[in-house]
């Protein structure tokens, strides 16, 4: 069943973001627009829910507070060198919140907010 709310990251590189959310998250690509050629929106299921990946040659790189995704990931510490490899950024160390979740304050590539978190058990 798809999400009812659906966060949508607006960005130059579709393909880029994809490879980013796939492997940083377990994002899975689901429905694109259009089926061929080159892509407008590609929807990624990570969890059981959806991220929307829209095209937009104008938009500019890394204007910060349009959007915040919080992903859950099995390990964020494992998570955080794939960060990198995908040419996100994590500027400081994951912490362990008081209510239960060990979280990674990060940076997709097109420099939009990331919290990676693990719930402990």
């Amino acid at each position: 069943m798809p999400s009812s709310v659906q966060a949508m990251l607006v960005t130059r590189d579709v393909e880029r973001l994809v490879r980013f959310y796939a492997d940083v998250a377990g994002a899975v690509p689901t429905d694109r627009v259009p089926d061929d050629g080159p892509v407008f929106y590609q929807g990624l299921r990570i969890g059981t829910s959806d991220v929307g990946i829209v095209a937009d040659a104008d938009v500019a790189v890394g204007s910060l507070g349009r959007v915040l995704l919080s992903i859950e990931v099995d390990d964020v510490d494992a998570a955080l060198p794939r960060v990198l490899e995908h040419g996100g950024t994590a500027p400081d160390a994951p912490n362990d919140m008081p209510w239960g979740q060990r979280v990674a304050h990060v940076r997709d590539p097109d420099g939009n907010p990331v919290n990676l978190t693990t719930t402990q058990p």
